[in-house]
């Protein structure tokens, strides 16, 4: 019997309590050999984006100290050392923006003054161990206390990249998921414009000849046009659902499908949920099952609509 992790995006949590898992490590093989400095990962909702971004972070981060048993098994250790050196390699900053689209300019500058505090509290050894300029301490410490201004909120990612930067002697990993939810909330609630002018001057200083990333990933639903708030954004390449590259790398395809089937003993219900739930081609890659619907399904036996809610 398999446990169904049915809304779990956390990858370790995934993993230790060994929910079923489809194994999408090469996507991490795709991410290291891409040459972009800035990647923008676009797919649909409920395709994993969130979880594959956590399992980037497990992976890549060097203070995450039992990830290599997270992946034991994996198709990522069976890659050559050029790949699997990187486990536990880089130090690595994960924001998430799914929680901060709000009602108001006001209260989405008070959310992100809170998600940079819960960042900085994760990394809050930095204050006793990292060389910091007074000024850098100064606001590290009114970040913490959730106090920072706009101009510190704007900064505060780049800031943060230096210093851990510059204490572990390695370039960083930034992965930000959910980029849109802000933008697509301020349309809604009619401060787009000024949302667009936060976020251009925001993810240009984070990202845009930040000399202390290694690579920025980005995920979202929708494509925001890259002049709007990311323009001037220097080796920086958007994939969406008609692009090839990491095509195989969200959804389920034909050949994990065949898998899964076998796993749970439902080779006799293919073509039901083959027609069901095969709705997708990604780029070239054809036969693309929707996750959130498989899940559903192995979990209720049930053929249903359940994206469509």
């Amino acid at each position: 019997m398999y446990g169904i992790g049915i809304g779990e995006s956390d990858f370790k949590i995934l993993r230790i309590k060994k929910d079923y898992y489809i194994d999408k490590t090469k996507y991490i093989k795709d991410i290291i050999d891409n040459r972009s400095k800035v990647l923008l990962i676009t797919r649909p909702r409920r395709f994993g984006k969130t979880l594959n971004m956590s399992m980037l972070r497990y992976y890549f981060d060097c203070t995450k100290k039992d990830s290599k048993e997270l992946f034991k098994g994996l198709k990522i250790m069976e890659q050559e050392e050029k790949y699997t050196s990187k486990l536990g390699y880089y130090p690595c900053i994960y924001l998430t923006l799914k929680d901060a689209g709000l009602q108001s300019y006001e209260l989405m500058i008070m959310q992100l003054r809170t998600l940079l505090m819960d960042i900085y509290y994760e990394n809050r050894y930095l204050l006793e161990e990292a060389e910091m300029a007074p000024g850098e301490r100064n606001t590290f410490n009114k970040i913490l206390l959730a106090e920072a201004n706009e101009i510190e909120i704007i900064n505060g990612i780049k800031m943060l990249s230096k210093i851990m930067s510059t204490y572990y002697n390695k370039p960083v990993m930034l992965f930000l998921d959910e980029y849109d939810v802000p933008l697509q909330n301020a349309y809604v609630e009619g401060y787009y414009e000024e949302g667009i002018k936060f976020f251009k001057t925001f993810y240009g200083v984070t990202f845009k000849d930040n000399p202390y990333l290694e690579k920025t990933i980005l995920t979202g639903v929708s494509r925001v046009a890259k002049e709007s708030i990311f323009s001037g954004a220097n080796n920086f390449d958007v994939y969406t659902v008609l692009n090839d590259e990491f095509s195989d790398d969200f959804g389920i395809t034909e050949e994990e499908i065949d898998k899964v089937i076998k796993d749970f003993g439902i080779q006799d219900k293919k073509e039901e949920i083959k027609k069901w739930y095969d709705g997708y081609k990604i780029g070239n890659t054809e036969g693309i099952y929707n996750p959130w619907s498989i899940l559903n399904y192995l979990k209720n036996k049930e053929l249903i609509p359940y994206w469509v809610n």
